[in-house]
């Protein structure tokens, strides 16, 4: 079974905020899936079923973001999943809106939830997804900006990343997260704007 997390804060106040776009895309993966995510366990709301051909379990931890390792922890052990078969999607505001990175391994990088996961389990040998919400102008309270509601574009832009994000799922639970890294992860060069692969 594979085990895929989105972290965001519960709560109406918090749904449409730049910190919850991994809540999101658990939305975005349920709805392809068909799988309802609303049974309380293990600290999350849970849902269970077949996405590509493989069983999952999806999660989102209700414990806040910082707090998410403590509900990982606990979703883990009651499942009998090896950090290797969870995957974590998270926003990143280190990577402008809408482009999407998979990782196999890596830091926490500034992001609270995933240092919680990281810390709690004692390893950041998991796979991820990062969704990019860096602010195309500058924010002097970068707190303030991820819990601030999306502007309309930036709702536009997220859909779209969703998408990608779900798709991203598909490949490394049917694929390998090799291939999921080869098909998403792009930079745009600097000189011509083009896009380029980067592993």
């Amino acid at each position: 079974m594979w085990l895929i997390v989105g972290l965001g804060n519960p709560g109406p106040e918090y749904a449409w905020t730049p910190h919850n776009l991994g809540f999101l895309a658990i939305d975005a993966i349920a709805e392809r899936a068909g799988i309802r995510v609303e049974r309380p366990e293990a600290k999350s709301l849970l849902g269970f079923g077949n996405f590509a051909g493989h069983e999952v379990a999806l999660a989102k931890p209700h414990t806040m973001m910082n707090l998410s390792g403590l509900a990982v922890r606990e979703l883990l052990e009651r499942l009998d999943c090896d950090p290797g078969q969870m995957i974590v999607l998270y926003d990143d505001v280190a990577l402008p809106w809408g482009m999407l990175r998979v990782r196999e391994r890596g830091s926490a990088g500034s992001h609270n939830g995933l240092k919680s996961i990281i810390g709690t389990m004692g390893t950041s040998e998991f796979p991820r997804v990062r969704l990019g919400i860096q602010p195309d102008h500058p924010v002097g309270d970068l707190a303030a900006y991820v819990l601030r509601p999306m502007r309309k574009a930036d709702l536009e832009t997220a859909v779209e990343m969703l998408d990608q994000a779900a798709e991203a799922v598909e490949l490394i639970v049917t694929r390998g997260v090799a291939h999921a890294m080869n098909r998403f992860n792009r930079r745009v060069s600097p000189v011509d704007g083009t896009a380029e692969t980067e592993l």
